[in-house]
């Protein structure tokens, strides 16, 4: 993929937006399906929450903050009354690695079975020098060692699920973001020679970018090593620009520039929801595929796309990193 082509696509990712193609007026009843949902009591997550549960869906919304979580729920419930769905708060710190096997082992005591679990949940450009409680890069931590590990933890059932469940309708999906576009060349993150592990670049956006092009490479290992024998779907997706909370750590001039380029957040729902329920998401030939907003295929950058490499590397990093908390 040339520059140009690159540059075309991810203007067409922010402006000329075709309508969502699933939203809450055709997607299909999720009685009986089982998804959790990261961080899915604020921004995107919580509109995602919403348009499943409103659907019947069984939902277990998953976060730091129990207040947080049961107050998102309390209102989603008052605004679909009708609903037969059911959402459950489901306590998990993706910043703290040695709490993770609770919370999936508490997710495993109240359900049977997952049919998709999204990866919403993350942190964008905290403050220089921020960490997680074992002391990795805040962003790097949060938006992608945690959700690999629980994901590691959530792999068995999800086989299980996907063993009896019609093929293509079980799915892994990740956060990403059209921040990749100013993550590190060649090939999305930049590993430290002495330390083996993606590099700190003390650069808020460039740190983000950097954990967003991780996301979309462990996306793609986790379809080639465990999606296709499993019937797993593993897709990457960037929600969109979006006015959302992820950005309370801007400074003025970058809330004032986001601003002048953003979309209110249920439309980063509907590109969540496309990945996690349309048909096309789940066909074989679109497994693995990069999804942009609100619900299609897009392009990732060739470099990144290609780097079949750096995602066996990373995926190595993190199962290195977290084997004690396994």
């Amino acid at each position: 993929m040339g520059m140009l082509e690159f540059i075309t696509d991810a203007i067409y990712q922010c402006f000329f937006i075709p309508p969502p193609p699933l939203t809450e007026q055709n997607l299909p009843d999720q009685t009986g399906r089982v998804h959790i949902v990261t961080g899915g009591y604020a921004g995107c997550g919580k509109e995602l929450s919403k348009l499943l549960y409103q659907k019947n869906a069984t939902v277990y919304v998953a976060g730091r903050s129990q207040d947080k979580g049961e107050a998102a729920i309390q209102e989603i419930k008052k605004a679909f009354p009708s609903s037969d769905g059911k959402l459950e708060f489901l306590q998990l710190d993706l910043a703290d690695l040695a709490s993770i096997k609770g919370s999936a082992e508490d997710f495993m005591k109240r359900s049977q079975r997952l049919d998709v679990l999204t990866n919403n949940a993350g942190v964008m450009t905290p403050p220089v020098g921020s960490k997680t409680e074992q002391g990795y890069e805040l962003q790097m931590g949060t938006n992608v060692l945690g959700p690999w590990l629980f994901t590691k933890y959530m792999t068995p059932i999800l086989q299980k699920t996907a063993a009896s469940s019609p093929q293509g309708s079980v799915r892994v999906t990740w956060a990403a973001s059209l921040a990749t576009a100013f993550s590190p060349k060649a090939g999305g993150v930049a590993f430290d020679a002495q330390k083996g592990g993606p590099k700190v670049h003390g650069d808020r956006m460039t740190d983000y970018a950097q954990s967003k092009a991780a996301n979309a490479l462990l996306s793609r290992e986790y379809q080639a090593r465990y999606g296709d024998k499993m019937g797993i779907i593993s897709h990457s997706w960037n929600p969109g620009n979006l006015q959302s909370e992820l950005q309370r750590h801007q400074t003025f001039i970058e809330a004032t520039m986001t601003s002048l380029l953003t979309y209110p957040v249920v439309y980063g729902g509907y590109t969540e929801l496309f990945a996690a329920c349309s048909e096309e998401a789940g066909r074989t030939e679109n497994r693995g595929k990069y999804i942009g907003p609100w619900g299609r295929f897009v392009v990732l950058r060739s470099d990144l796309a290609e780097n079949s490499e750096g995602a066996g590397k990373l995926w190595e990093w993190c199962e290195k990193e977290t084997q004690q908390y396994s």
